[in-house]
């Protein structure tokens, strides 16, 4: 089970008479007694007063009187009742009746008798064995609602502007009438700063205008505790103007026929209420201070109010009635001080000072409060009230002033403290404590009973406090004796008590665990002990695990109709069932299809915007709940704009206006405006402007004679809303075009022609109706006047017989029914173009290199290219190859080179070419005749790789090479060259043989070569330029039959202990030399390899060294890593190309050779062009077991 215990005030000592309430403190705190049915029937306790009438009782004559008065006490009390200060026998008034068990009075007023007849002030006593208490002075006083009486109301009648105070004087009420102001139809007449009303109900008039003439100002006064209303007569206003008025008419009133005698001119203000320049006015604390200054003047005034000395409180100060009316609530003595009320007008201010003074009721400082007490105890009673006057002091006991009453000798009366020592049973009474002044009383009653009882706990026994970790644990021990028990906790069955310092022990038992922890875990045991006796109690207490959401629900923003999850993670004490609930700003969820609650989730399905708000999961266990919240806003492209108004319209502009529609939540950051022309373009919508989100009008530029419609789309962060509905249609009036044609050129399209086209001008931009042009040209170096021809609304006029390419200058002008529009600009054009006349001179030819030529010409003269220069063209072809000298046509090529270059190259020519070219100039009609043949003849190059290579018909020692010569020898072919190496099992590469093999041969054999052994051949072609591209290829001599019977052999030796043993040995020494390598290659220098080769050239430019056949020094460029001699590939067996040439990565597809099951590279050297491997034993893979172990050995 969970109980919750409320943390007791805890009690502080004020400076004042520090020694007493020190002395008497344990008193003060020490016998409280509590509400246990169990304990009140057998503890006696004094009458005390639980309920009673107010003090000033108005009550309704309709209806019967009810007196209040309950008490409680033990005994229970009996009721008696004073009237006016004397015994009200309730026995002898057959209209008077007493509830039972309780002191209430009911006066039965309605069968019969008068409400007046039973006004008085009625006191009622409580008495029992232990005292008698009594409740305040309670007086009773009908309401009253009279009318209004009778009066004769003549019109009244004043001119304009002057001052006009509407009396009300309502019948004097109980409790007083709310006072306003309606006509005959019941309804309230404005009020304005010009007219107002009064705090006691008139009506203030600073100046009169005609409007205020009328028949009914009826004055009402509303009696809320009848609920009644009363009226007064109608008041009648007749407002005149001596203006409407004749001079007869005039002429025969006298100034006293009118109300008041101020003119109705314009006046400085003089107060109508209060009145002269100072009032006072007093006001009891805790009370509305309403202070009112009403001024008349014309203009009408404006009231302004300042506190001298002072400022006004800022909360508690409000202005009524148009400021006229100052208020401040919660008056304190604090406010009491001179308030300054100004009136001011256009032709002066005057002001008015309000004296005000707080006074106060009795209110308490220290209420008397009931002392329960034990035989031989002490204790204190205090009344303690402030006020202004200060109020005086009385003490009563059981009703009667302690004057008067039995002495007793344990009590001292010290002005507003009554003093007990060594209190007896005789000693309990009721005390009554009065503090009075002029302007009230305070009456308040405190028992003293003095109990003799020991310990007693009220708590269940063995109950059980679960509380969550972190948190307080308060364990409750509710107790009861006289004297006061001191209480102690104990934790276990042999715990010592627990001390103050960790555990927090309150005055009524509670024990206070600050911070509870698992360890705090166990039972606890409450001891209250007094001098009569002991008890005790066990309470049991257990630690859970707090629950806590470990994965809220996030912020969402999501567009309508769209579908949004919030997930809400639990985690609890697993002896705990938590529930959880989903809350919709912080009501239950929408009883809606679309919202879908599963264990972690809640989904909502179909996004509407009434579903934006905040989402909250709760999740509840016995002992405490956790919430998260998330916000869900829903967005969506704005509404369309609405009530579009067209205003200010002019010939040239009109003022759009409009009202957004909804934003959906994302902020409107701009409106785009459209139009649509419904005379030109009907149907068709034009943009013409934007403004941004926060604009609601735009000033829009029109053209003239448009029928102009207009919307408006409204643009979120989420994109563009419907269009409004269109505005009304505005036909802006016709006028002369404001702009001219555009793209306006003259060409011609014959030698003797000129075509000058335009831009036309769009319906929207004609600005009238019968759009034409005016077209004129003349010769731009000639003295002719302008030729003019006006044309329909096309956009092209050819002009015929002109001479061929002269330049003329062209203007195109617009025009309608308006007249003309501005002159336009002048552009120049050219007559018809005819093809060149003369061909490019003095051509000659410089070949650069065998792909590469140089052109040059001299330009065409001008005049003889008869049109604009394109450029020039340059027509080749390749007549005749030298290396055979058979003439064929061959395709020609062009190159064409813009403007008015003199010179261009022709690349990608072939070697050992024959060309021939001319030249002709290019105009915007074609070209002209073409310059004379020039010939120039290619130089030799380097061939391509020879076609195809084959190894044909291999023996123990002997290759057989076949090839096609190349298929571009670019030039005669002086020799091939052939290198080849062999290639051992660790695809080390052997030594290089360079040999060299005439033009004429197509086929070579090698003799002297090794058996079973793979060679490489790398094979290219040469012309005096120099050694064209090689091509490789790969092949393996056969295998001799005694060396296969040495092979088997060989393998029964293998299968010998002793072999195997040495081949360990071998291989351990391999092993220790491999680690000296490896670490002399992390060191880092230089070793014996192939010499570097400048820029990487191949075997042929750079040879080895020719006294031993070595590999000279080289040093790795990059990581200055050692390699072995001979080593054709690092471990990975790859070489980085820029390292060296001779790569594996030249010769193949990849960097890893893959394997064929006989051993042989697959793809690595498929006749692929590579580069020449650096000499050295690389050799492929041995093609089989027996070569491996030849290789070995």
């Amino acid at each position: 089970m969970q109980l919750k215990i409320m943390m007791p005030k805890k009690k502080h000592l004020s400076a004042g008479r520090a020694p007493l309430i020190l002395f008497l403190c344990q008193m003060i705190s020490a016998l409280e007694v509590p509400l246990d049915p169990k304990l009140l029937e057998d503890l006696v306790q004094p009458p005390t007063i639980t309920q009673q009438s107010p003090k000033d009782y108005i009550i309704d004559p309709r209806e019967n009187i009810v007196i209040q008065c309950e008490a409680k006490g033990k005994p229970p009390p009996s009721f008696s009742w004073t009237r006016n200060g004397t015994h009200f026998d309730i026995d002898k008034d057959p209209l008077v009746t007493m509830k039972s068990g309780s002191g209430t009075l009911t006066v039965n007023i309605m069968s019969e008798g008068k409400a007046e007849t039973y006004e008085g002030v009625y006191q009622c006593t409580a008495r029992n064995e232990r005292g008698a208490a009594i409740s305040n002075n309670i007086v009773i006083r009908p309401s009253r609602s009279p009318l209004w009486t009778k009066e004769k109301l003549e019109r009244i009648t004043l001119r304009n502007g002057q001052s006009l105070v509407l009396p009300c004087r309502p019948p004097v009420g109980l409790p007083p009438p709310i006072i306003f102001w309606m006509d005959n139809s019941f309804q309230r007449l404005p009020q304005s700063e010009r007219v107002s009303q009064g705090l006691n109900g008139d009506l203030y008039f600073s100046n009169v205008l005609p409007e205020d003439t009328r028949e009914d100002y009826i004055c009402y006064a509303r009696f809320n505790h009848t609920q009644t209303i009363q009226q007064k007569q109608p008041i009648s206003v007749k407002v005149i103007s001596v203006d409407e008025l004749n001079d007869t008419i005039a002429a025969n009133l006298s100034d006293t026929e009118f109300y008041g005698a101020k003119s109705h001119r314009e006046r400085p203000p003089t107060f109508l209420t209060p009145e002269g320049n100072a009032s006072r006015k007093e006001e009891l604390r805790g009370n509305v201070l309403s202070l009112e200054c009403i001024a008349e003047g014309l203009p009408t005034p404006i009231i302004y109010w300042i506190k001298e000395d002072g400022t006004l409180p800022i909360n508690r100060t409000f202005y009524r009635n148009f400021k006229k009316t100052l208020q401040i609530v919660q008056v304190t003595e604090a406010d009491s001080g001179n308030y300054q009320c100004i009136a001011k007008n256009a032709l002066g201010a005057i002001h008015h000072i309000i004296s005000v003074t707080v006074k106060a009721a009795p209110y308490w400082i220290i209420a008397p409060q009931n002392l329960v007490l034990s035989p031989g105890e002490d204790g204190t009673l205090i009344c303690r009230a402030n006020g202004n006057p200060k109020p005086r002091i009385s003490w009563l006991l059981n009703g009667v002033l302690i004057e008067i009453a039995p002495d007793d000798p344990s009590r001292k009366i010290d002005g507003d403290t009554i003093i007990f020592s060594n209190v007896q049973e005789r000693s309990s009474a009721v005390y009554q404590c009065n503090a009075s002044n002029e302007y009230g009383y305070l009456l308040a009653n405190a028992f003293v009973n003095v109990l003799a009882e020991p310990p007693r706990i009220f708590t269940s026994a063995d109950t059980l406090y679960q509380v969550i970790a972190n948190r307080p644990a308060l364990l409750d021990c509710a107790f009861f004796g006289s004297p006061l028990p001191t209480i102690e906790w104990f934790k276990g069955a042999k715990g010592s008590a627990l001390r103050e310092d960790i555990y927090v022990l309150h005055e009524n038992g509670t024990l206070e665990i600050p911070v509870a922890q698992k360890d705090s875990t166990g039972t606890y045991t409450c001891v209250a002990r007094n001098k009569l006796g002991m008890a005790k109690n066990d309470i049991h207490l257990e630690i859970k695990d707090p629950t806590r959401i470990i994965k809220q629900p996030e912020y969402a923003v999501v567009q309508r109709g769209s579908t949004v999850s919030f997930e809400c993670i639990v985690k609890h004490d697993h002896t705990l069932i938590p529930t959880v609930t989903w809350l919709k700003d912080h009501g239950e969820l929408p009883s809606d299809g679309r919202f879908t609650v599963d264990k972690d989730h809640l989904v909502v399905a179909d996004v509407s915007d009434d579903d934006g708000g905040t989402y909250t999961c709760v999740a509840n266990t016995t002992l405490d709940s956790v919430s998260a919240s998330a916000v869900l806003s829903v967005v969506d492209v704005p509404n369309p704009p609405f009530d579009l108004e067209l205003t200010d319209q002019l010939d040239r502009s009109v003022q759009l206006s409009w009202t957004p529609g909804d934003d959906n939540n994302s902020p409107i950051t701009k409106f785009i405006i459209e139009y649509e022309d419904a005379m030109h373009e009907p149907g068709l919508w034009h943009h013409q402007t934007e403004v941004p989100g926060a604009q609601t009008t735009a000033q829009l530029k029109l053209s003239p004679y448009v029928n102009y419609s207009f919307r408006v789309m409204a643009v979120n962060s989420l994109g563009r809303s419907l269009p409004s509905e269109a505005s009304e249609q505005y036909l802006t009036k016709a006028a002369e075009p404001d702009k001219n044609p555009t793209a306006v050129e003259g060409l011609g399209s014959e030698p003797d022609n000129l075509v000058i086209t335009w831009k036309p001008l769009n319906g929207f931009e004609s600005n009238g109706p019968g759009l034409q042009y005016k077209v004129s040209w003349r010769q731009k170096d000639g003295d002719d006047e302008w030729t003019s021809m006006v044309v329909a609304d096309v956009s092209k006029y050819i002009v015929s017989g002109t001479p061929t390419f002269v330049p003329y200058l062209i203007k195109v002008q617009a025009l309608n029914d308006a007249g003309f529009a501005p002159e336009p600009a002048v552009v120049l054009g050219h007559s018809g173009e005819d093809l060149p006349m003369v061909a490019p001179g003095n051509v000659h030819v410089n070949v650069v290199n065998s792909t590469l030529a140089e052109v040059r010409w001299d330009p065409v003269p001008l005049k003889s290219i008869r049109g604009h220069l394109q450029g020039y063209r340059i027509y080749y072809w390749k007549a005749q190859s030298s290396s055979t000298r058979n003439r064929r046509h061959i395709e020609k090529k062009i190159l064409t080179f813009q403007g008015s270059k003199t010179h261009g190259m022709l690349p990608g020519l072939e070697p050992f070419s024959h060309y021939t070219l001319n030249v002709r100039v290019v105009n915007g009609k074609g070209e002209g005749p073409a310059s004379p043949d020039r010939v120039f003849n290619t130089p030799e190059g380097v061939p391509s790789a020879p076609s195809s290579l084959k190894i044909v018909n291999p023996t123990l020692d002997s290759l057989t090479l076949e090839w096609e010569p190349p298929s571009h020898p670019n030039g005669i072919l002086t020799e091939y060259t052939l290198k080849y190496q062999p290639i051992n099992s660790t695809h080390e590469l052997g030594p290089l043989v360079d040999l060299k093999i005439p033009a004429n041969k197509t086929r070579w054999t090698l003799k002297n070569l090794n058996f079973s052994t793979r060679y490489k051949f790398y094979f290219y072609a040469q012309t005096v330029a120099g050694s064209g591209s090689q091509i490789t290829e790969e092949a393996i001599t056969t295998m001799d039959e005694g060396k296969m019977a040495m092979a088997s052999r060989q393998v029964d030796i293998a299968t010998q202990g002793w072999f195997i043993g040495l081949m360990c040995a071998v291989a351990l020494l391999i092993l220790i030399l491999l680690i000296v390598c490896f670490i002399r290659r992390n060191k880092g220098g230089k070793y014996p390899v192939k010499e570097k080769e400048d820029a990487h050239a191949d075997p042929e430019i750079q040879p080895m060294k020719e006294d031993d056949g070595t590999f000279g020094e080289y040093s790795d460029a990059e990581d200055h890593k050692p390699l072995k001699k001979g080593s054709r590939t690092p471990s990975d067996r790859t070489v980085k190309k820029e390292d060296s040439d001779d790569s594996l990565v030249d010769y193949g597809e990849g960097v890893n050779g893959q394997f064929n099951e006989d051993g042989s590279f697959i793809g690595q050297y498929s006749g692929k062009k590579e580069k020449e491997p650096a000499e050295g034993n690389e050799s492929s893979e041995a093609p089989s077991p027996v070569n491996a172990m030849n290789s070995f050995v």
